[in-house]
């Protein structure tokens, strides 16, 4: 069966409340969490955008049982692989034994546009992507790594703190062309669309089953109007889907590419308000797809102590009373 994660978005909530929202979780009972890892908000009405990795750590830290991922890094430029590398390995320490999990993305203009190089096109950033992996693989193996490649250089790089056995890496992919490139070297994958073709053709290019991780906001509140309400305020950017949203450099162009999109569009493909019911059934297309980790989002920074309550006692129960307790296989290097 699923497992079902909380999402640290540090797009709506500063560094302290990050890591109070991740003991609460834990608390909760969800099954594990995901953290973003942006520059910017979406919109400016989010309001934050602290550093992902220290916040981590103090996640790391807080917590006791629950697995962590990023979801996900970009590792092409605004970090460098070998940067990469090194948070992921000291994380994975201080969360102890298999409870890390890095999660990697080929990114958003929006975040990797303020080191001024320019935004590739996607072949290109898939190409980095690809390279920045096996950079990343070849460190968790503890040798020095030397590389001259299509779009880095490498000097006698070595992870002196690192797990046994490395990090495990989940990818995220969005069509054949990234499945292709990235399943058989990933130990799971990561996608925000509920597509059964991409779990199939996933499995088929790994050449076994793994993990799939993927995401679905929805907006709790306990009056309906009100929590429409805020996800259009602060979520109407999830309309625009990833090819869009990967390409627009900053807050002003998603508010202005968003001006036409109504409450009611962004009721449609989000759950608002207190129906227990109908959270659980937005998840849905993500088990019926194939996907094991299902990662909730709350919209909205401070609905957060209150929503952890409402998961708690109401929608955690609910979900595994319609899926079943999570049997989900634990995210390791293969």
């Amino acid at each position: 069966m699923v497992a079902f994660g909380y999402t640290l978005l540090c797009e709506q909530r500063g560094p302290r409340e990050l890591v109070s929202d991740a003991v609460g979780a834990e608390d909760a009972g969800f099954d594990f969490a995901v953290i973003s890892d942006h520059y910017f908000p979406w919109l400016d009405s989010q309001g934050h955008a602290p550093h992902a990795w220290p916040v981590l750590g103090a996640v790391a830290a807080a917590t006791e049982r629950m697995p962590l991922m990023t979801y996900v890094t970009c590792p092409i430029m605004r970090y460098h692989p070998v940067v990469v590398a090194q948070k992921a390995a000291t994380v994975a320490l201080l969360a102890g034994e298999g409870r890390f999990c890095l999660g990697l993305g080929a990114g958003e203009n929006l975040n990797e546009h303020v080191i001024g190089a320019g935004w590739p096109p996607v072949n290109v950033r898939h190409e980095m992507l690809g390279e920045a992996v096996e950079i990343i693989g070849e460190l968790f193996t503890g040798d020095y790594v030397n590389r001259r490649g299509a779009h880095y250089r490498v000097d006698s790089a070595r992870l002196w703190d690192c797990p046994e056995g490395g990090v495990p890496i989940a990818v995220a992919v969005s069509g054949q062309q990234s499945v292709e490139a990235f399943a058989p070297v990933a130990d799971a994958m990561v996608a925000v669309e509920p597509r059964p073709d991409l779990v199939r053709s996933f499995d088929e290019a790994a050449g076994t089953t793994l993990p799939k991780i993927g995401q679905q906001p929805i907006a709790w509140g306990p009056d309906r109007d009100a929590a429409i309400a805020l996800a259009h305020d602060q979520f109407r950017w999830f309309s625009g889907g990833w090819k869009v949203n990967a390409e627009l450099p900053g807050t002003a162009a998603f508010a202005a590419a968003t001006r036409f999109v109504t409450p009611d569009d962004v009721a449609a493909s989000i759950p608002c308000g207190p129906d227990v019911a109908a959270h659980v059934e937005a998840v849905r297309p993500f088990v019926d797809a194939g996907f094991t980790h299902v990662a909730l989002v709350q919209v909205g920074g401070d609905t957060q102590p209150d929503y952890l309550t409402f998961a708690q006692h109401e929608l955690l129960p609910a979900l595994r009373e319609e899926y079943g307790k999570s049997d989900a296989p634990a995210i390791r290097v293969r």
